[in-house]
């Protein structure tokens, strides 16, 4: 009976009970067997009844995830209990091979016991999620059980003397407490929840998180099994791969981790550190309110990241063991046996166990994937606390910024660029230091613990492998900040390049109209060729880099292998060999890492710097009185001397604007205020200098009549509103509010809040990046009647009929931009909407022409706002209002020169009255002429047309994004959309590496295949090196006899020595193959982003004009912005991190197979699971990393958009609507940020388990094989090294492939037609001063804008003689400007002619023709520069023909006094001159090119009368030899012209004189006329 349980021996009688039961140890070891038979009988019934039952609801709601008390120390036990038994396994086993015959009770009860702590815990899960804890007695009773009878087996041991030197004492003992501990647990769950013995067991409720289904991010509430693996992700990511994932699929954020409780959190702290410093001047230190907030999890992540470092250590020192215990004899000498039996069993000495080389595979595998475990756990530990920083510290911002001070912005101590780099860059950077702060103290602990092991190992030369790596690092770290610094510069390098490109694409027209795009194009080149320098620069510091991080180890194994072979007498032998080399590859992580993170600290530091700056900035007065007495006294000491934080304490008492309920309107007036809505008493404010800005201030603003102020630009009138609004900071005097009278509080029942919301319309208009309805609503409950009442007064619906989606079309930065008139309607449109009694409008007209301003005066103000008896407080210039006006405040020079009605003022001060009349007769002259027939708002509908009207042609040259969108419409069968959504773009890599150009590619493929052959050359040789020994060189058998050496000692020495210099030959080649492979990545790198940016450049800028109307100017500027900036910096250091670490892997998987060819069985199924991880992680990784990209834009606008609309917010007291946007719009990005960094978790987490298994596998394939030491160590030396190498070939495939996309949205404008530039005549044949005489003839013309399109000019006749003064009119849209395209060939001409002095322009090349010509157009563009450069870039022209253009032009006084003449400074667009100026810029340059063709298209429609007559009398005299085709927008300015053609819808309807036509009563022209007279 081989199998006996008591084992069958020969001379003992192993189930004789004579000395008393409990003395035969194999009768209490059967015993023990009892407990866990138990359990398994009673729980598996239970178990599979609660599966059968289960399987009908499919998915346990979550709300059921209800921890048990003790949850987690109840885990924590259990895998130690399945530790130990694993541990009393082996002891078992082990022992057993020393006995005679087979004892089963040596092993059976531990195995069963594993097995019964294992379905302990997976029965406790199930009755947790079932919520059901009565059957928890179960286990509590098992728990007793075991106690006790481990208790006995104890009890016998200690009886026999068996003390803690016998490994099987301890592991008893050990299970003793674990049965313990896990009883009290149990208890305890019974003492809380009352389920047993109690009459009323208690009732629990999931937290509150889970009653709420949104919530979708499990870890905080799954177990600690799903917690450590993200078990709870699974259906996530492998969902992903069916349908993509979007924002409902990831849910909101658990409370815990939401931005307002973080918020709290840090407030709370900040307020308390405030408190703390009695000196006010000192700011609360933000540090230590981190550290108060968030600190706990911050050290919980430590001690995770310090158990991992620990347990990393175990790496080095199992192999050691294994490579030295591999052929010693498992044979212990038996003559000790008698002395270790006891009870007839062997018993095994603690130190003992460890000398099996099979036990240390075992918990190698173990100790890696408890590692992994913890270090997974910490990072998401910091990640989260990071993410919850983050959310507070934006919340801290935004609260921030709603209180600034109006001062600080306008003076520019804060601008938006600040405020935006706080909100994108400083929190991002504390987020990144909080990630890698555990490492700060963790790191030196990994490295001290690394050099003592070392030492212990190889004596002194490990110390001098140890003092190469700290002598490198401080290389490292400079190379760190130098990276930092030049990325700097390449960063204003582009921003730099990215302004001219936008400046260029804005102007695209007039460029190819005067032929002058490859000018500028130059410009660019330049800018991007200093960038390049700069991105080279940067480029050779990253290679540097990853040379160092790459070399380092190989030189300090160099170092430190020499140096033991010169200096130690004794052998290396292959097990401290490959430990120290495992060490060593340990140490270089953080070592490489420490630089990066002392640098983010650095970087830490400054954000905080700046962030406690910030939240030291003066902020506007409190409103702690908002609703308090009638007059309000609004004292404010006086403040001549001003501190670090005056607070400028001037609010209003008026009510919170929380709820938008309608308030109820009431006639009644409060008698005692005299119908005064606001007064101001002896005010004197400012803009924060001590200067006052406003003096002297008494003025009353009465209730329900509509108040005017008016006065010269620049006297503060828009200050006074600011000032009654509590923005200006208040040096003296009293702002009164008037209060409910109260029986009208009695009448509602309630003081209405939004009584003191006041609706406000800036001056400048500002816009939410939102729906036109959502602007002109702003928060307030939709009403139809009111929302259209309003939307006539301001006359928008033309304008909203034209947008794509109507009211519901998104506008703002990122949707569609309106004209400045459209905007500043919208504007006023939501001061209407609003429901508030007081109503301020800042200059409403101002962008406005005639025929709006009176519309909106007439119907907006006068009956909408004035039927409501609402008080509105108007600024205007536009006089000839005031005649509505009940009350007039007129400003002079910061005070008030006179207030009262318009008779008061008629009567009192006749001068300013008469003063005003003559400036009214002005304007009423300016009023006839402007009511012509097309107006600026019909120009500015006409210019949205034109960004509309092509929309019908997009579709074919659509950006790429919006195909996909659609396809994935079309076709929801799953084959599809997966097959589209999992392939990484092959294509575009193999675009972008041949962008790079072919050597360079051919030369990094060789140099990475030759520097890792050489990395594993050396290590073989290190293998052959330490596994020879003198007698016999060859590596086949070097184990015969070793241990006798005969031969003398020189010989022996000189033969190990000559291992050395082939040694130093192979490192020394890695180090230079190291340094060569980092450059030519990087460099390929560079050479591909200079030749993407160069093409894409020349392609656009080439393009057809028809190409600009089609695509939207932001898609091509993200082409050269994000696009590029990802090609330029980020694919390199992707791709080269991609191609090392595959590489690394594969040769490791290469080595272990040939060391042990076993494995390579085992590397199958691996290899499956490997290839499902990566497939699905990388299609859930590129859509949570689009969720999170997307997220963050809303995000970063919000916080913009506020910054700059603080006053109309404010004014309107929304802060609290605003405030919970920024909370949801900051929960939304945190959450797709969580979601990725837990799916990061997940695949690493998976990888590496993956690759624990692979390290298990190679040990136990090298032990079971028969190869030398040597080799075996080399195999599990790399087996090591591929677990921290598979996540990132993952990881980086899935970063390259979302990177790649950038490549093909830059490759798909690359495909775009360029224009004909080459035409079929040669230059040669066209006459030097061509066109000679300005001959126009033009033949049966048809034009198209493209070959998809209907013609906009059908079959054109018309015949222009030398010198003639040509006006084309007609309506908007009947072809007058596609005409003027026409003479320049911009358009498709697809049949008929223009013969220009005997040539066919469509036969000439472009740039010839567009050179000859010259053409001033509607809007005028100037470009950033010089003067010089906007009038001749070419600079062919002498420095007088300029100034002649300039007098002509009626410039030249106003050029002369600027600083510079000609080389004077001109902003982008042209900012600094008024419209007016540059249009007369755009004439001078037209005269500049002396061409006897002139073409004016709408040349006057954007500028003032007197311009224009500058202009009209200029084309007179100047061109008064030349041709001169005027494209007419007011009839009148071509009243004089020789020749009128008038058109209509593509085709001429009238030709001849403007006299002759005038006479014909019905012509088309006599109409127009009239209609502009």
């Amino acid at each position: 009976m081989a199998l006996s349980f008591c084992g069958n021996d020969r001379g003992s009688n192993a189930y004789s009970v004579d000395k008393g039961v409990l003395d035969n140890g194999c009768f209490v070891d059967a015993l023990n067997l009892v407990p866990h038979v138990f359990l398994l009988f009673i729980t598996f019934p239970i178990l599979f009844i609660g599966w059968g039952s289960q399987s009908s609801k499919v998915q346990i709601h979550h709300n059921t995830w209800l921890h048990f008390p003790g949850h987690n120390l109840r885990w924590i036990l259990t895998f130690t209990l399945l530790f130990v038994h694993v541990c009393e396994i082996a002891e078992g086993i082990v022992s057993n091979t020393q006995m005679e015959s087979n004892h089963l009770h040596l092993f059976l009860p531990a195995l069963m016991g594993f097995i019964a702590a294992t379905t302990s815990v997976v029965y406790y899960h199930n009755i947790e999620t079932a919520n059901f804890p009565k059957l928890l007695l179960a286990l509590f009773i098992y728990w007793i059980l075991a106690f006790i009878t481990k208790m006995i087996k104890l009890w016998k041991f200690a009886e026999a003397s068996l003390g803690v030197q016998y490994l099987r004492f301890c592991i008893t003992a050990l299970l003793v407490v674990l049965y313990g501990l896990l009883m009290a647990v149990e208890i305890n769950v019974i003492r809380v929840r009352k389920y047993v013995f109690f009459a009323n067991p208690q009732r629990v409720k999931p937290p509150e998180d889970l009653q709420d289904l949104g919530v979708r991010f499990l870890q905080p509430f799954v177990n600690l099994l799903s917690k450590a693996t993200y078990w709870w992700m699974n259906p996530l990511i492998i969902g992903a791969h069916k349908r993509p994932i979007e924002l409902k699929k990831i849910g909101k954020l658990p409370i815990a981790m939401r931005a307002l409780t973080n918020y709290i959190r840090l407030k709370d702290s900040y307020e308390e550190q405030r408190q703390k410093t009695e000196d006010p001047e000192k700011s609360p230190s933000i540090w230590k309110s981190m550290y108060q907030a968030f600190g706990g999890p911050i050290l919980l992540s430590s001690t995770f990241r310090y158990m991992a470092d620990l347990l990393g250590f175990a790496g080095p020192l199992c192999i050691s063991g294994i490579v030295e215990h591999l052929h010693n004899s498992t044979e212990i000498d038996r003559t000790n046996k008698t002395a270790n039996m006891t009870f007839g069993v062997f018993f095994m000495s603690s130190t003992e166990l460890l000398q099996n080389t099979s036990v240390l595979a075992v918990l190698l595998f173990l100790a890696l994937v408890l590692q992994r475990t913890f270090l997974q756990a910490s990072y998401y530990v910091t990640i989260e606390t990071g993410i919850n920083l983050r959310g507070a510290l934006l919340a801290m911002i935004y609260n921030k910024i709603l209180r600034l001070s109006t001062s600080n912005m306008s003076m520019g101590e804060m601008t938006l660029g600040q405020i935006n780099n706080l909100v994108a860059i400083e929190t991002n950077q504390l987020m990144w230091f909080l990630f890698l702060c555990p490492n700060l103290w963790a790191m030196p602990v990994q490295i001290i613990m690394g050099v003592i092991l070392l030492y212990y190992l190889l004596g002194d030369s490990a110390l001098i492998g140890a003092g190469v790596i700290l002598l490198l690092a401080p290389v490292q770290y400079l190379i760190a900040t130098k990276l930092a610094d030049t990325q700097k510069s390449t960063l204003d390098y582009s921003t730099d390049r990215l302004k001219k490109t936008t400046e260029i694409l804005k102007g695209i027209k007039l460029l190819k109209l005067y032929a002058w795009e490859n000018i500028f194009c130059d410009r660019v080149e330049e800018t991007r060729g200093k960038e390049l320098t700069s991105l080279k620069t940067f480029a050779l510091y990253t290679s540097m880099s990853i040379f160092m991080n790459a070399a380092i180890p190989i030189a300090a194994v160099l170092a430190t292998f020499v140096t033991h072979a010169y200096i130690e007498e004794v052998r290396l032998s292959p097990a401290k060999a490959f430990a120290s080399l495992a060490l060593f590859h340990i140490l270089v992580t953080p070592l490489f890492l420490l630089s990066t993170v002392v640098r983010f600290a650095v970087k830490a530091l400054v954000s905080v710097q700046k962030l406690s700056e910030f939240l030291q900035s003066d902020e506007i007065g409190d409103d702690s009185w908002r609703n308090g007495e009638m007059y309000m006294s609004l004292e404010v000491g006086k403040k001549y001397k001003y501190h670090g934080d005056t607070k400028a304490i001037n609010r209003k008492g008026r009510y919170r604007m929380d709820n938008y309920e309608q308030p109820m309107r009431r006639q009644l007036r409060p008698t005692e205020t005299e119908d005064v809505a606001v007064q101001v008493n002896d005010g004197f404010f400012t803009w924060g200098s001590n200067l006052s800005t406003l003096t002297d201030i008494n003025i009353r603003i009465p209730t329900g009549q509509l108040t005017m102020i008016v006065g010269q630009v620049g006297c503060g009138k828009s200050s006074l509103l600011l000032a009654m609004l509590g923005e200006m900071q208040t040096i003296s005097g009293k702002v009164y509010w008037s209060k409910l009278p109260d029986y009208e509080i009695l009448f509602d029942g309630s003081i209405s809040k939004n009584r003191y919301s006041v609706a406000y319309a800036a001056q400048k208009s500002w816009l939410l990046n939102a729906t036109v309805e959502e602007n002109i609503t702003f928060g307030s409950p939709f009403n139809k009647q009111r929302y259209k009442a309003v939307i006539d007064a301001c006359s928008l619906q033309p304008d909203i009929d034209l947008l794509p989606f109507g009211d519901q079309t998104e506008i703002g930065e990122r949707g569609i931009n309106l004209s400045g008139g459209q905007r500043q309607r919208i504007c006023v449109a939501r001061a209407l909407y609003q429901n508030t009694n007081i109503v301020f409008l800042d200059d409403p007209f101002s962008a406005l022409d005639i025929h709006l301003s009176d519309h909106l005066m007439q119907e907006g103000i006068l009956k909408f706002l004035q039927d409501d008896k609402r008080t509105l407080v108007l600024v205007t210039h536009k006089l000839q209002y005031l005649i509505h006006a009940d009350w007039i405040i007129a400003m002079k020079d910061g005070s008030v020169l006179r207030e009262g009605t318009l008779k008061d003022i008629q009567t009192h001060d006749v001068e300013l009255y008469e003063h005003w009349k003559t400036l009214m007769n002005r304007q009423d002259q300016e009023l006839e002429k402007e009511t012509e027939m097309e107006s600026q708002t019909t120009l500015e509908r006409k210019t949205l047309r034109r960004a509309f009207y092509s929309r019908e042609a997009k579709n074919q040259i659509d950006d790429e994004d919006e195909e996909e969108e659609v396809e994935e419409d079309d076709d929801d069968n799953m084959s599809t959309t997966t097959s589209r959504r999992s392939k990484i773009q092959w294509k575009m890599c193999c675009r972008y590496l041949s962008s790079g150009g072919f050597l360079m590619v051919f030369l990094m493929v060789s140099s990475k295949l030759a520097k890792h052959s050489v990395m594993v050359a050396i290590d073989y040789w290190l293998a052959a090196w330490t596994s020879s020994n003198p007698h016999n060189q060859s590596l086949a058998d070097p184990f015969l006899n070793a241990t006798n050496y005969t031969q003398n000692d020189d010989t022996q020495i000189s033969q190990h020595l000559s291992y050395v210099p082939v040694f130093i030959i192979l490192c020394g080649a890695a180090i230079a193959l190291c340094l060569i492979t980092s450059l030519t990545v990087e460099f390929l790198g560079v050479a591909a982003a200079t030749n993407l940016h160069h093409n894409l450049l020349n392609k656009i800028i080439h393009a057809p004009i028809r190409f600009f109307d089609v695509t939207p100017l932001g898609q091509i500027l993200n082409r050269f912005s994000a696009d590029t900036n990802i090609i330029d910096q980020h694919i390199p250091p992707t791709l080269e991190s991609l191609t090392r670490s595959t590489l690394l892997c594969l040769s490791a998987i290469g080595v272990i197979a040939f060391v042990t060819p076993a494995f390579l069985i085992a590397l199958v199924p691996l290899a499956v699971a490997f290839y499902f991880i990566q497939k699905y992680f990388r299609v859930a990784s590129k859509d949570l990393q689009d969720l999170d990209d997307s997220t963050q834009l809303p995000l970063l606008c919000h916080f913009s958009e506020t910054a700059e609309g603080l006053t109309t917010i404010r004014a309107f007291r929304h802060e609290a609507r605003f405030k919970q946007r920024m909370l949801e719009l900051t929960d939304t990005n945190n959450t797709a940020y969580l979601f990725l960094s837990a799916a990061n978790r997940w695949l690493e987490v998976r990888t590496d388990y993956l690759g624990a298994v692979i390290v298990l596998t190679a040990a136990v394939a090298a032990i079971w094989s028969t190869s030398q030491s040597g080799l075996v160590g080399l195999g599990l030396t790399y087996a090591l090294t591929v677990t921290n190498y598979l996540n990132w070939v993952v990881r980086n495939l899935a970063d390259l492939e979302v990177q790649m996309a950038a490549v093909k949205k830059v490759n798909s404008f690359l495909s775009t037609e360029s224009e004909n530039y080459e035409g079929s005549m040669d230059v040669s044949q066209v006459p030097e001063d061509w066109p000679q005489h300005g001959e126009i003839k033009i033949h049966d013309l048809c034009v198209r804008y493209d070959t998809m399109l209907k013609p906009v000019l059908k079959h054109v006749n018309a015949h222009i003689n030398p010198g003639q003064k040509v006006g084309i009119c007609g309506r908007t849209g009947s072809g007058k400007s596609s005409l003027s395209l026409a003479f320049f060939n911009m358009v498709d001409v697809f049949e008929g002619k223009i013969v220009i002095d005997g040539i066919d322009i469509c036969k000439l090349p472009l740039q010839t023709l567009r050179s000859r010509l010259s053409i001033i157009l509607q809007d005028p563009v100037l470009f950033s520069g010089s003067i010089r450069l906007n009038l001749d870039p070419e600079r062919t022209c002498t420095d007088d023909r300029l100034w002649e253009a300039l007098e002509i032009a009626q410039l030249k006084n106003m050029v002369k006094a600027l600083p510079g003449g000609l080389d004077a400074v001109v902003t982008e667009g042209g900012e600094n001159f008024s419209v007016g100026q540059r249009q007369l810029f755009c004439l001078a340059r037209a005269f500049v090119r002396k061409s006897s063709i002139l073409i004016m298209d709408e040349a006057t429609a954007s500028i003032d009368m007197a311009t224009e007559n500058i202009l009209q009398k200029v084309v007179m005299t100047a061109f008064a030899d030349r041709t001169v085709v005027t494209i007419a927008h007011r009839v009148h300015t071509i009243l004089t012209a020789d020749l009128v053609i008038v058109m209509k819808r593509g085709s001429i309807m009238e030709y001849g004189k403007p006299e002759i036509l005038m006479e014909q009563e019905d012509s088309l022209f006599a109409s127009f006329v009239k209609a502009d007279m």
